[in-house]
């Protein structure tokens, strides 16, 4: 339950911009999509993927880290990690268990499956995009537990496309024709709250100062 009080007094301490920027941008997420990368080698690669999130409006990322757990590059990030909210998971069968509980359908993204092209991908129900490493691609877990293939047409010789690059066009894709449907894939708001309190957190300097004055003067 978010504290109404407590958002406001933080919201009290930005700029009305900010505030406005805030609300702006909220109106364009969603969760109905949500992306997932698996073991990632070149950790620049997850990191620009974060950023094609937040860039055209999805909330959450997941990385599977079961080989390679690095940290986020935040230069390529540009800020982005302050936006999206990164669930981090041990193994594929937890993220996709995770996922499955949450009621999305397991998409793998894949150029040697003919199940489904990007174009005729059906945006109505929630899907978890899985993009896998730059050399071997998903494991064979994730294609054993998927619901369905996705792939983006192309006409060169060349088979597959880096995965920063991949995911760009699949997420800018989906993102603006779910934009542009009926579909209910807004926030709901109660997750426009959380999210006006953690983004009202990430840009007050001294934050844990600030916080802790105010708890002081308003215990629960």
């Amino acid at each position: 339950m978010i504290d109404i009080d407590y958002l406001n007094f933080l919201e009290n301490i930005l700029t009305d911009n900010r505030k406005e920027r805030f609300l702006n941008v909220l109106k364009n997420r969603t969760n109905h999509f949500t992306i997932a990368v698996e073991d990632v080698f070149q950790m620049h690669n997850t990191s620009a993927v974060m950023r094609s999130c937040e860039v055209f409006g999805i909330q959450e990322l997941n990385v599977i880290e079961q080989r390679y757990g690095k940290s986020i590059d935040k230069q390529i990030a540009m800020g982005a990690q302050k936006w999206v909210d990164i669930n981090t998971y041990e193994s594929p069968s937890a993220c996709v268990h995770t996922l499955r509980n949450k009621g999305y359908q397991i998409i793998a993204t894949t150029p040697h499956e003919n199940d489904c092209l990007l174009e005729n991908f059906d945006i109505s129900k929630p899907s978890a995009l899985f993009f896998g490493t730059e050399i071997d691609g998903l494991s064979e877990e994730i294609m054993r537990e998927a619901d369905g293939f996705l792939k983006i047409p192309m006409v060169g010789f060349t088979e597959s496309l880096n995965i920063s690059v991949s995911a760009a066009i699949i997420i800018q894709n989906l993102t603006n024709r779910l934009r542009n449907s009926d579909i209910n894939w807004q926030l709901s708001e109660d997750e426009i709250l959380e999210k006006r309190l953690a983004w009202a957190k990430n840009s007050i300097k001294d934050i844990k100062r600030i916080e802790q004055r105010y708890f002081e003067e308003n215990p629960r």
